[in-house]
């Protein structure tokens, strides 16, 4: 909830949880236990800067705090607004914007585009799991993370080993609703050139139309194999045309993982095409949602 600051102690028991955010202008409490089957505690809110009378306010919610029978009828909140970003009221956290990354190997470090992470207060994968910023390449526009707590992911990124035909049909898997559905999207176009709009021969242009939260998402070819990084659209006045993306190549993103002392993955594929189905399995195993947040 945005009523609680990132920073802060907190402390989870086997039936209680107390929640301490502090940032530059609010001090946050929260207390929760569970009884009888039900959850209930109490916040409270305080300016920061005024720690005496706050700690006396805290001390007597905490002496009077009394558990009452029952719990929320929500019948009684049927004419309250409702919003996937409420809850009982009080507004849900969002990130500043999220983007796409994808696995690029067992410990669950994420390649992603260098834009969903500049100026972030916190990074985070799936929304729960913080990351760090590793390596980065403002040129190119790439980033690696690594996770602070150790993910097993369920696909990692298997590059392929020789440059994509030109014209193949390709797939880009995105988040491109910033999350607001739980899996990522495929969108499908074709390798329109092996070299970017002004012959850099470690980007390639495709013929696809995704939307912002897909970039940093990972190029696939029939396959399923890496062949390639979705990259953001170019920042100011110049607007590419609609079906007009460009990304990095795959043998720039595994030369950019080598020089971060990562060792990015051969795929193991065989070179088949897969079914639309088992291509999106492959996509939704490896690729990943990361969110930016002040």
């Amino acid at each position: 909830l945005e009523i609680v600051p990132f920073d802060g102690a907190r402390e989870r028991g086997n039936d209680s949880f107390v929640l301490e955010g502090r940032d530059r202008s609010t001090v946050s409490h929260t207390e929760v236990s569970l009884a009888n089957g039900a959850l209930k505690g109490f916040t409270l809110v305080w300016p920061t800067g005024d720690e005496e009378r706050r700690q006396r306010v805290l001390t007597a919610m905490q002496e009077t705090f009394q558990r009452t029978p029952g719990a929320l009828d929500l019948a009684l909140t049927d004419t309250a607004q409702q919003d996937l970003d409420l809850i009982s009221g009080l507004r849900v956290r969002k990130p500043r914007l999220s983007r796409t990354g994808f696995y690029i190997d067992r410990s669950g470090s994420v390649m992603t585009t260098v834009a969903a992470v500049q100026g972030c207060t916190r990074v985070t994968l799936d929304t729960d799991y913080p990351a760090q910023v590793v390596a980065s390449d403002d040129t190119l526009g790439l980033a690696v993370l690594r996770p602070s707590t150790s993910l097993v992911p369920l696909e990692y990124a298997g590059f392929a080993a020789d440059d994509p035909r030109l014209r193949s049909e390709i797939a880009v898997a995105g988040y491109s609703f910033e999350g607001v559905l739980g899996a990522p999207t495929l969108t499908f176009g074709t390798l329109a050139d092996l070299k970017g709009l002004r012959g850099e021969p470690d980007m390639q242009r495709l013929a696809l139309t995704p939307l912002p939260g897909d970039a940093g998402g990972p190029v696939l070819d029939s396959a399923g194999r890496v062949v390639g990084m979705l990259l953001s659209a170019p920042a100011g006045a110049q607007q590419l045309p609609q079906n007009v993306s460009l990304a990095a190549d795959a043998a720039a993103l595994q030369a950019f993982l080598g020089q971060a002392g990562l060792r990015p993955s051969a795929s193991r594929s065989t070179g088949q095409s897969l079914d639309p189905l088992d291509l999106f399995r492959v996509a939704e195993g490896m690729t990943v949602l990361v969110s930016c947040w002040d």
